[in-house]
């Protein structure tokens, strides 16, 4: 496995979406979509201050810092715009494996198409080039937008993860896990993504 290359300035691209390192002067421009309280409604977290618009960067390029995830940017080529972020989080180098998530956008670039070209974006690198074993994905389980948007990149339900995390108001929530193997990959990016 190819961990290394997470100690790099990653830049993946494709026909429709770019995705910069997270530490891109372009980080600010997130401002302009990021105060959107949809966004944030199974976060765990909220965004309503520019305070808390801080110490999400902060907490971001710390995280980043100590290994424990590999943020990204993600720029709609439609139009040139910082539409929201992603990131490979949950590292675990022994095993393999890492969870795509903590993904959002502003809401004009939802239900574009956008975020498929993204996961295809970091399935394939996290596959092809780091070669993890496994990579998972992971949705609240209120949540069933994402649920339906991770189902339609072929990974499989594998179920629910009982008071997974604690959001912004103290409350225990559940989440629906689901995940891709290395042994799908190639029929999967067959089926699913070729477009791309």
């Amino acid at each position: 496995m190819y961990t290394n290359l997470l100690n790099t300035d990653i830049q993946l691209e494709n026909e429709r979406v770019l995705l910069l390192p997270f530490h891109n002067q372009r980080v600010q421009e997130l401002r302009e979509i990021i105060f959107e309280d949809d966004i944030w409604k199974y976060m765990g977290m909220c965004m309503k201050t520019e305070r808390d618009f801080d110490n999400y960067l902060a907490k971001t390029a710390k995280d980043k810092l100590n290994g424990v995830c590999h943020p990204f940017i993600i720029i709609d080529k439609k139009n040139n715009r910082v539409a929201g972020s992603t990131r490979y989080g949950y590292i675990n180098k022994v095993s393999q494996k890492c969870e795509i998530g903590w993904t959002w956008y502003g809401k004009e670039f939802q239900g574009t198409g956008l975020n498929k070209a993204c996961k295809y974006a970091l399935l394939k690198f996290g596959f092809e080039s780091i070669a993890f074993r496994r990579i998972q994905f992971s949705a609240d389980e209120q949540n069933l937008r994402s649920q339906k948007a991770i189902e339609k990149l072929g990974a499989s339900k594998e179920g629910i993860f009982r008071n997974n995390y604690i959001d912004q108001n103290g409350k225990s929530k559940n989440d629906v896990y689901f995940s891709i193997i290395k042994e799908d990959w190639c029929s999967l990016k067959n089926k699913y993504f070729n477009e791309f």
